[in-house]
């Protein structure tokens, strides 16, 4: 498959870079600045450096692929658009160019719902997690709003608390529901999870959680 990444310099997005190619999947990676990423990966890559919020200069990375995976996300905790502004210029390209399908990392700290237990669901989440991350949550909803309003085929992907650590290969996932105990995920099992969805047509227009 044809893949392009966003975020391609992050610890997700490399993720996505490494089994992406594992995988045989033709890669492109959208970046700022093409030395932060790794040398032993970016041989291996098609390395587009452009503004990530110019509709205009990511078009052409995004034309005739597969797939375009998202994995940005604010360096801090402060008031942040990253999320929104990103995912609204991607939509932009995506449209110029006729590409379809799009797969977002969110967070399942953003809701609270039946799916999790009632410790995590009426005091974690509302009083700590939600408050901690505020900022970033209330741009991660936007993001998501503007996913569902659009006519592409998405998918909004929500890890747990996400752990530099390798792939479990034991990951569970839930649809349009968060999972009890699911607590942490990894990286990596994160970067599979997202890969397997793409050609998941079940997975088109649904939150799909995921921990390890």
């Amino acid at each position: 498959m044809r893949i392009t990444v966003f975020g391609a310099t992050g610890g997700t997005g490399l993720e996505l870079l490494r089994q992406g190619l594992d995988r045989t999947h033709q890669i492109t990676a959208v970046v700022r600045d093409a030395t932060r990423l790794p040398p032993e990966l970016r041989d291996r890559l098609d390395v587009v450096e452009a503004d990530m919020m110019d509709p205009d200069a990511i078009a052409p990375a995004v034309k005739d692929r597969d797939a375009v995976l998202s994995a940005m996300g604010p360096r801090d905790r402060g008031p942040t658009t990253v999320h929104s502004a990103g995912i609204t210029s991607i939509l932009a390209a995506m449209d110029r160019v006729g590409a379809r399908r799009l797969l977002m990392v969110s967070a399942s700290g953003l809701e609270a719902d039946a799916g999790d237990g009632p410790f995590t669901r009426h005091v974690l989440k509302p009083l700590v997690v939600q408050r901690l991350f505020r900022h970033s949550y209330a741009d991660l909803a936007r993001a998501e709003r503007l996913l569902r309003a659009s006519d592409v085929d998405w998918t909004i992907v929500r890890p747990s608390r996400l752990r530099n650590a390798g792939r479990t290969n034991r990951y569970r996932t839930a649809r349009d529901l968060n999972l009890r105990g699911g607590m942490n995920t990894t990286r990596a099992d994160l970067a599979d999870c997202m890969l397997e969805l793409i050609a998941d047509r079940t997975s088109v227009r649904h939150v799909i959680s995921v921990a390890t």
